[in-house]
């Protein structure tokens, strides 16, 4: 590991606004801040929204400077990346911001019932070949219920048009409508005073790899949809074609996948 790597992990580490928790503590005892986010992190009882995969969290830090009436979670397992975010949070006094530093697929051990609103997701891995791996797949929505909401939005904010067609399915096979559904974010939209809301907090901020993307000429997709309690999930049956392009962070691929 290179030195520039230790010393951002040494000063996470002194960071008061990142919480470090490794897998290994997570499943020996119950996470102390579940369920007092409110009262032991941010001191106050704004809604608590989450950014999942925050990468370097530019939205988290974004948002937050936008809505000081709501606090905001970056959540990641990569602290080099992360600690960007938290060090220009720091610097500049926010207080509704956090960072929460472990890996999303244990997510639900970090967070009571009801105690978070809302959830972004922003150019995360679409996961091509493994279904459960997916962040909006059922496997993790499941997960979000556990401590989300009900009626609680999640927002998709990505550059794959497999991961976005695949949400639509799941929604599609679910019976969830979604609040706001456009395969161009920036192209002209037919929305709704209600919806506009939505669309705008998702065009106020571009994270790095956003804009490399639309330098690339790739259309930015953003979905937004409620995730209800009590319903039942299932899996989409249809075939999705995969990404074609070379990403910055996967690997080439084509042809399609079928869900079962």
């Amino acid at each position: 590991m290179g030195k520039g790597k230790l010393a951002k992990f040494a000063e996470m580490a002194q960071n008061p606004l990142v919480v470090e928790c490794p897998m290994a503590a997570v499943m020996q005892e119950e996470f102390p801040l579940r369920g007092r986010w409110h009262e032991d992190f941010f001191h106050n009882e704004n809604p608590i929204v989450l950014e999942l995969g925050c990468g370097r969290g530019e939205y988290t830090v974004g948002l937050g400077r936008q809505k000081p009436e709501v606090n905001f979670i970056g959540v990641d397992i990569k602290g080099a990346r992360m600690w960007t975010g938290a060090k220009d949070a720091l610097q500049s006094g926010m207080k509704n911001v956090g960072f929460l530093r472990t890996n999303i697929e244990f997510i639900h051990q970090f967070f009571a019932p009801n105690e978070v609103s809302e959830i972004w997701l922003t150019f995360s891995d679409p996961q091509m070949k493994k279904v459960t791996k997916r962040l909006t797949s059922t496997y993790f929505l499941e997960r979000y219920r556990q401590f989300l909401i009900d009626g609680g939005l999640i927002h998709l904010k990505t550059d794959s048009n497999f991961l976005f067609t695949y949400t639509e399915e799941m929604l599609r096979a679910n019976g969830i409508i979604a609040e706001v559904s456009t395969r161009n974010l920036y192209g002209p939209i037919s929305i709704s005073s209600k919806e506009k809301e939505y669309v705008q907090a998702a065009c106020s901020i571009q994270t790095y790899y956003e804009s490399m993307w639309q330098a690339r000429g790739i259309d930015i997709k953003y979905l937004c949809f409620r995730l209800p309690q009590g319903t039942s999930l299932v899996e989409p049956e249809v075939e999705i074609p995969l990404d074609e392009y070379r990403s910055y962070s996967r690997e080439k691929r084509s042809g399609c996948e079928k869900h079962v």
